[in-house]
Parts: C-alpha cells; sequence; structure tokens
C-alpha cells in the first residue's frame, strides 16, 4: 500500500534510445524552446507536439533507412518500439512536472503506464495501434484524470490510434479473470513510465492469481482462437496473397506459441524455452529467422503503403520484392523468388507450432483430466504395430521403436509414411524430429531402391490416406528430398491472379480432389467423373499424373512439356510399364489441352471436336483427361470451379466420344436438324403443326446443330410471347443453379453493334460475361443469348440485374441512353491489374472451323474491355457467329467466331492484319494507364 510520505517513482533511469531519441532529452529541448512562456499554456504545449512529432519523425526514417540497408525486421520493430516509448516517458514527465506537478501527493495521485499487447513485446510496426493501460492504485482521482487526457490527447493530436484503458489494480486482476483477450494482453503488459510499484502490483497478482492457476484454460483457449484465424483466413499458409500478420504461419502464430511458452513455461524471454526443453538451438534459430524475415516484410509493407496493412497484396509484391533484394533469376521474377522465402517461412513456422504443441502435450500427457480437448487423444500409451517392429504407436501416434530405425534401414524414412497412412495415425514429434535428423540418408540410393519407391507408389495411389500423408511427408521435407522435381517446386508460387496456391500445395490438392471422387465423394458436383470412373483401366495413373501435371513450372521452358519429361523418368522408378508411362505422359503433356478447347471454342461446331480427337485418339484417354481436368481446376482454388466449366467440358466430351468409339458420329447433318426440331416439337405440345412448322423456318440449319435443346425451348417461347405483343424487342432471364451462372436471351432487329451494346451494358451494370451465342433468324432478327457469372446468392438479385441489363440494351437500342467511349477505364478492378503485364496476342486461324474464321484474342484483362473488342470487331464489319469469354485471374482469353458480311471466311492477309492491328490497338490504353502509373 502506498503512503502519502512515499514518493511514487516517476522515471526509470534507462539508457538513451538508438538513434540519439530520449526522454529527458526531448523534455529539455521543448523547455528550452518554452523558455518566454509559462510551461502549462497552450502555447508550450505546441511546442512539446513540434517537439516529439519532428523526434519521432526523425527515429522512423532512420528505422526505414537501416531495413532497407540490412533487412532487419525484429530490429526495426524494436527501434520504433523504442522511439515510441520515448516519447510516451516524454509526453507524461511534462504532464507530471510541469502541467499537473504534486506538492503534497495522496496515496490515490499515483498512476503507471504499461504498454500492452503487442507493443508490450516491445516490437511496433510502423502503422500498428498503441496500446496502452494506465493503472491506478484504487480508483480515478482528478489528478490521475487530467494526465491520462494530456497524455492520450497528445498522442491523438501525433495522428497515432492508441488503444488504451484505464484500470485499478484490483479491476485489472478481476478482468483479466473473465476475459482472454485482456487476460492475453496483460500477460505481455511491460513497464513504460510513472509509479513502477503499481505495474509490480499488477504483475506479481496476475502471476499468483490466474496464471499459476489457469494455465490449461488458457492454452486450450489460444488454440481454438488459433484455429479460429486459421479458418476465417483459409486455413492454408499457402494462398497467394497471404495475410502477414493474421495468416497461418504469420506472426500471429509466433505470437501464440511465445503466450503458452510465458504462460506454461513461465519464461519471460522466448530464448528461455530452450532451457525447458522445448525446442532445440536450432530449431530456435529457425523461430529467430522466421520472426526477423516476418517482421522485415510486415515494416517494409507499412512504410510502403504509409498505413497499417496486413494483407501482401498483388499490388506491393513487386515492390516488396525490390525492397528486399530479390532479383529476377532465370526462369523465376523476383516477386516469386521473394514469395517463395515467405511460404517457406510460413512453413518453419507451421513445423515450430507443431513441434511446440507435440511437445507441450506429450510433456503432460498425464494431465488428461485438466487439459480437456488439448490433451484428451492422448490416454492409450505405447503399444506395437502387428507386423512392424521399426515402429510403435505412442499415446496413439506413430514413432520409431529404436533411435537407428531410420540409420539401419532409410527406406524406413518412407516406409513410416506408408504404415501411418495404412493405420491412419498420427505422427509423434519424437518420429518427426529424427526425420528431421535423418535427412542426409535421402541420397540416390535411397531414390533408386525398388522398396522405398513401391512404399511411395502404394501412399501415392491410396485414396483414404493420400492427401494427409503427402501434406505431412511434404511439411517434413522428406516429399521434396526423395522427389527432387518437387522440391524445386515447394512453395513456389506463380505470380499471377488465376491460382490461389502455391505449386506445391496446388498439386496435394489436386491428389486430395482425385481422393475424394474415388472414396464417393463430389457425385453432385462432378457426376459425369463418377460415371467414368469405373470404365478407367487403371486409377493409380490419375494419382501420378496430378502428382506431376505442373511439376516443371519456374522453369524457362514449357511446363507441360518440361512436365513429360519427368513423367518419362519417374514412372518407371515407380514401376509402372512402358505403355502405362506413355499414358502418364501424355496427359502431362496435354494435361491444359481439354479446359482450354471447353472455354475458348465453339463446341457445337463440328471441326472443333474432329481436332480434338486426332489429338486425343482414344476413349481411355478422353475418360483420363475428362477426370484430370475437373480435379486439376477444383484445387485451383475457391470459386475456380464453377457448373458452367463442368457443363463446357461435358458437352466437349460427348461431343467427342462417339469420333472415338466408333458411335453414331456418322448421323447427317440433315438428321441431326430433324431430331433437334424433333425433340423442340416434344416440348411444346400445345403447339400446332403449323404454327410449329412456321416456327422452325424462321431459323438457319446452324441454329439447330449450335443451340442447346433448353435453349432452343426458352427461345421459341420467347419469341412467341414477342409475337403476340407485336413487340419488335423481347429479353428471357433463365437462373442456372447447378452452372452458377445467369443466362440472358435478346430478340431484337438486327444491329451492326448489338453484341458492343450488350456488352457495355452489362459493364455498366458488373455483370461478368463467359460467353455468348449469336444467332440471325431469315426475317432479320437477332437471338443472342448471353451466359453471365453468377454474383448474388439469390436468384431474386440475379433477375434484378438482369432485368436491368435488358432495359438498358433496349434504350441504347431505342437511342434513349448512349455508352461512354471510356466505359470501364479507371475502375477499381483496373487499379488492381497494374501490378501484371500479359502480352497482347491476336491469333486468327481459318482451320478451327468449317464456316468461320476463329480469332484468339489474350492480353490483360479490365472491366469493359469485351464492349471495346467488340465494338471495335463491329467497326471491322466482321459478323460474329459465336463468342467464348474466359478469365484467368489477370489474363483475359476472348474467342470469336466471325465471318465477313457476305458469310465467307476472312482469307486475305492483308485484312488480317487490319484485323490484328485494330485489336491490338484496344489494349493501348491499358498499356498508357500502366505506363503513367509506373
Amino acid at each position: 500500500m502506498l503512503t502519502a510520505q512515499a514518493e511514487p517513482q516517476t522515471q526509470v533511469k534507462r539508457p538513451p534510445a538508438r538513434g540519439g531519441l530520449d526522454a529527458e532529452a526531448l523534455v529539455r529541448a521543448a523547455r528550452e524552446a518554452t523558455a518566454d512562456v509559462a510551461p502549462d499554456s497552450p502555447a508550450a504545449r505546441a511546442i512539446l507536439l513540434d517537439t516529439v512529432r519532428s523526434a519521432l519523425k526523425s527515429a522512423r526514417a532512420a528505422a526505414e533507412t537501416e531495413l532497407l540497408a540490412t533487412h532487419k525486421g525484429t530490429r526495426c520493430a524494436q527501434a520504433i518500439a523504442h522511439a515510441q516509448d520515448e516519447v510516451i516517458r516524454a509526453v507524461h514527465i511534462w504532464a507530471t512536472r510541469y502541467v499537473y506537478p504534486r506538492e503534497n501527493p495522496s496515496e490515490a495521485e499515483a498512476l503507471a503506464i504499461a504498454a500492452v499487447g503487442g507493443y508490450g513485446r516491445g516490437t511496433l510496426a510502423p502503422g500498428s495501434d498503441i496500446d496502452l493501460l494506465f493503472i491506478l492504485p484504487y480508483k480515478q482521482t482528478p489528478w490521475g484524470e487530467s494526465v491520462t487526457e494530456f497524455v492520450l490527447y497528445m498522442l491523438w493530436d501525433l495522428g497515432q490510434k492508441v488503444g488504451h484503458a484505464v484500470r485499478s489494480v484490483d479491476d485489472s486482476i478481476r478482468m483479466a479473470k473473465s476475459d482472454m483477450t485482456i487476460r492475453t494482453a496483460t500477460l505481455e503488459s511491460r513497464f513504460l513510465t510513472g509509479d513502477k510499484r503499481l505495474f509490480s502490483q499488477m504483475r506479481d497478482r496476475f502471476e499468483t492469481e490466474i496464471v499459476e492457476k489457469t494455465g490449461p484454460e488458457f492454452i486450450a483457449a489460444k488454440m481454438a482462437e488459433r484455429d479460429a484465424r486459421h479458418e476465417a483466413q483459409g486455413n492454408t499458409r499457402y494462398v497467394v496473397e497471404p495475410n502477414i500478420k493474421d495468416g497461418k504461419g504469420g506472426l500471429r502464430d509466433l505470437n501464440t506459441l511465445y503466450w503458452i511458452g510465458k504462460y506454461f513455461y513461465r519464461v519471460r524471454t522466448s530464448h528461455e524455452l530452450i532451457d525447458k526443453g522445448v525446442f532445440s538451438r536450432a530449431e530456435f534459430r529457425s523461430f529467430q529467422r522466421a520472426e526477423d524475415f516476418l517482421w522485415a516484410v510486415r515494416c517494409n509493407l507499412h512504410f510502403l503503403l504509409r498505413r497499417a496493412d496486413d494483407r501482401l497484396t498483388f499490388e506491393v509484391q513487386q515492390e516488396m520484392a525490390e525492397r528486399l533484394g530479390y532479383a529476377d533469376r532465370a526462369g523465376m521474377l523476383g516477386v516469386e523468388r521473394f514469395m517463395k522465402r515467405y511460404f517457406l517461412v510460413a512453413k518453419d513456422v507451421g513445423d515450430l507450432t507443431r513441434i511446440f504443441c507435440t511437445s507441450l502435450e506429450f510433456a503432460h500427457a498425464k494431465k488428461v483430466d485438466a487439459f480437456g480437448r488439448v490433451f484428451k487423444s492422448f490416454r492409450k500409451t505405447r503399444r506395437a504395430i502387428r507386423g512392424e517392429p521399426d515402429f510403435v504407436l505412442e499415446h496413439g501416434r506413430i514413432t520409431i521403436a529404436a533411435p537407428d530405425v531410420f540409420e539401419k534401414d532409410p527406406v524406413n524414412i518412407i516406409k513410416i509414411f506408408w504404415v501411418a497412412g495404412r493405420e491412419g495415425v498420427m505422427f509423434h514429434p519424437d518420429a518427426l524430429k529424427q526425420l528431421t535428423r535423418s535427412m542426409r540418408l535421402i541420397d540416390k540410393s535411397l531414390r533408386a531402391d525398388a522398396r522405398a519407391n513401391a512404399y511411395f507408389k502404394d501412399i501415392l495411389t491410396a485414396p483414404k490416406s493420400v492427401e494427409r500423408i503427402l501434406r505431412r511427408m511434404n511439411e517434413s521435407g522428406v516429399l521434396g528430398k526423395f522427389v527432387p522435381e518437387f522440391g524445386k517446386i515447394v512453395a513456389l508460387m506463380q505470380f499471377n491472379m488465376y491460382h490461389h496456391y502455391t505449386v506445391d500445395e496446388h498439386l496435394i490438392r489436386a491428389v486430395g480432389v482425385m481422393a475424394e471422387i474415388e472414396n464417393g465423394g463430389l457425385k453432385d458436383e462432378l457426376p459425369l467423373t463418377h460415371e467414368l470412373l469405373p470404365h478407367l483401366s487403371d486409377v493409380r495413373l490419375l494419382y501420378v499424373t496430378l502428382f506431376l501435371h505442373d511439376i516443371a513450372k519456374g522453369r524457362p521452358e514449357d511446363h507441360s512439356v518440361a512436365g513429360e519429361a519427368i513423367a518419362r523418368k519417374f514412372c518407371p522408378r515407380l514401376g509402372f510399364s512402358p505403355a502405362e508411362t506413355e499414358t502418364v505422359a501424355w496427359l502431362v503433356r496435354h494435361h491444359l489441352l481439354m479446359s482450354e478447347i471447353a472455354q475458348s471454342r465453339d463446341i457445337q461446331d463440328p471441326e472443333t471436336a474432329r481436332n480434338f480427337a486426332e489429338v486425343v485418339q482414344s476413349p481411355q484417354r478422353l475418360a483420363l483427361l475428362m477426370i484430370l481436368t475437373a480435379c486439376d481446376i477444383r484445387a485451383v482454388g475457391p470459386g475456380v470451379w464453377t457448373g458452367w466449366k463442368g457443363s463446357l467440358l461435358r458437352a466437349l466430351y460427348y461431343a467427342t466420344e462417339p469420333l472415338l468409339s466408333g458411335g453414331h458420329s456418322q448421323v447427317s447433318q440433315r438428321q441431326r436438324i430433324s431430331e433437334a426440331q424433333d425433340e423442340l416439337a416434344a416440348a411444346l405440345p400445345d403447339w400446332p403443326k403449323s404454327k410449329l412448322k412456321a416456327y422452325t423456318a424462321r431459323h438457319f440449319p446452324n441454329y439447330w446443330l449450335r443451340a442447346e435443346p433448353e435453349l432452343q425451348v426458352a427461345h421459341a417461347k420467347m419469341l412467341d410471347r414477342a409475337g403476340e405483343n407485336k413487340g419488335a424487342f423481347a429479353a428471357t432471364t433463365a437462373i442456372k443453379e447447378f452452372e452458377g451462372i445467369t443466362e440472358v436471351s435478346f430478340y431484337t432487329p438486327d444491329h451492326p453493334r448489338l453484341l458492343s451494346l450488350i456488352a457495355g451494358a452489362c459493364t455498366m451494370a458488373d455483370a461478368s460475361i463467359i460467353g455468348a451465342q449469336i444467332f440471325n433468324t431469315r426475317d432479320g432478327h437477332a437471338l443472342d443469348t448471353f451466359r453471365l457469372r453468377r454474383t448474388f446468392k439469390t436468384d431474386e438479385d440475379e433477375k434484378v440485374r438482369a432485368a436491368r441489363i435488358t432495359e438498358t440494351v433496349k434504350a441504347l437500342l431505342e437511342g434513349r441512353k448512349y455508352l461512354p467511349d471510356d466505359l470501364g477505364h479507371d475502375s477499381r478492378y483496373n487499379r488492381r491489374l497494374q501490378p501484371f503485364s500479359v502480352p497482347t496476342e491476336i491469333f486468327i486461324s481459318n482451320k478451327l472451323s468449317d464456316k468461320f474464321t476463329v480469332i484468339e484474342i489474350s492480353g490483360l484483362d479490365r472491366t469493359g474491355l469485351l464492349f471495346h473488342l467488340t465494338r471495335a470487331i463491329s467497326d471491322l464489319n466482321l459478323t460474329i457467329g459465336s463468342a467464348h469469354i474466359g478469365t484467368y485471374g489477370e489474363k483475359a482469353v476472348d474467342v470469336f467466331y466471325v465471318t465477313d458480311l457476305t458469310g465467307g471466311k476472312i482469307e486475305s492477309k492483308a485484312r488480317q492484319k487490319r484485323i490484328r492491328d485494330a485489336l491490338e490497338a484496344v489494349f493501348e490504353p491499358e498499356r498508357q494507364t500502366k505506363k503513367g502509373a509506373a
């Protein structure tokens, strides 16, 4: 208890801050500058504010300069925190010495200021909040309130975000008992200035009344909090735009280890965890390196953006790579090298977390009841595994029976994963540590060992466990050593917006999708794959292909070609026959083919299926390629696979399969038209024959060959309503829930810019077009159907947007509304695309279709791109027969089937060049925008 005679300690003697910033020196400088005014006057306060602002700015500039020179992140964060400490101390000294001095302080007139939360650890990012706790002996007094307000208002006037609480010691303990967030913040509290005895009282009571009695409760809460945070961030550390603070493998995960270490092992510094046996010295060095790198990234990010933001988005990744010294190398951009380092660090954080948590669990496995869910699964003790003398189960997890198991027979390094998969068990930390120490044993002889490769082949083709075991092999480092080609793509990021994960994570997820299918899952999402699976000669080939299909990414050459060469070497190593090896190599070489054709070609054009069939050559390869493509797309990232893509793949499969199996592919065109018209008649039983005959006569033959039966029915009903209403314009909307699209059809007198006007209307409604079918009727009308990517959760909202588009198109056609020439430029989405560079390519072919010239355009996507492309095509006097719109992250691939105004192909080389020049010019505004931004 304080007494009136005991003068509280107002300032702790400490060395000057790095860079010369010191609280007493700041106070002296401000006092000298205020010699002519009262120190408690507004003028003096303004001078003090200018003094500390200038000092803080200089200290932060020095910290940034040092960070750019040394890339030492922890040191930067400590320097910023130290400068902040001195500023707060200086302001507090001024308040208590000159503005609110105490001549005879009562025992209640005492105050301590502590840093809490992340700031309490003595590290601070440039844009982070300043979390402070003002500690009172009992309750607030006018003096304490005045000092607190003076400090806070000064910090706010400095432009800082301050999180603060004012509590007595009793309140601090009471609230820490009931609130886990306050308990964690108190755990990390650090004395700054004021009466240190108050801070010591709070810390002592916190240790004895809370920490000593609630260890298991705190651990369980922190682990649950971590799991929830990971779930919110996508539950993987391999997302290509990671959150460096809250994401899996980020700073918060390291903080969690430190919190639990301080709380459970009662350590003051992370280094003490070595003495507690939690980390080896090598593991602790890994902890320090990871922390230093993550702090370097976070501080650089805040300095770069001049604000707090912990998401490493595409917009900043390139500049971050430059700030951290990563340059381009053969086959890899500097930004990809930087992100690979980031993901390797995130992987190290995951390894440390696993080691820490399992060590904690096993060190206290006897405390089952007290530790609840944390130690619940370790009731069982050590027991043998039948037929496996080298391995045992300890507390339900697999480990080695003797320390020399791997040394005695290196094949056991692979076999332990095989046994873990077969038995369905997790790994004991001792086994993981021994695996890490045995990496040198994975050499050429082990990679050539027939037993080791047989075990790996079984691991790779076991649907019940393959994804889990491959991921554990990858995390342990064994997979990259045993398959060196895989090791080269571990943590490799592709700098584009299409792929959501690193290459190694994508491959493991792709294998996992195949396993899920074979285990009976995804029947609704991938119905055709389940139909095909029983007819495959060997499902194992798909697992190997999926494991290898992107394994050559990051090389200068085409990854499909390089991957084929890897497959030809790797498959014999696993014991596959020459015929099986040839199939896998072919699948790797052509793993993108079916997706490209399905999404960028007119599947209803017979030439599309014929050209595809010439490459595929057999029904078995077609089935394998179909399943491979579906697994690959689903593993790219959330939302990439859609029912619409599935429907395109199925349509291509059904169009091609008869050509390869000798089915009904020889049906004449006239028969196909007749069958389509009969199917329409069956769907419209109420229509008289005369009405049906008159309607069918309105369409050209290509309509019956290319429009889907369901779409033909919708068109017939729409045109019938238009006739009844004697309207020149009609539209209809269909919501396709399974495909994830909204289908909007228009019937209107033909117009040379109709497709461009519809594309512009969609741009104005923020609707993304993914496909279009264009038809003309014999009476001079256009019948166009657009497929829009679904945006809203409810069908009603989708219909409202479709109605808005329809009304806009009608207004444009009637001249009541006009589209601006710069539609789509300078949008927020386009700014997000600025970091990327995609070469513009125009490909014109007369061989891909019997009736149309095919124009394939690829380049950097932007809002309104389709509007500008279709307008340019209209200006070229070309008629569009169908459009196939593809977007792969930042890359747009748009394909148009066109003819000239007479219905013929574009044969003239000179005219083809004019087409290329005009379409390339569409991308020029985007290049100018990027050039200006640079």
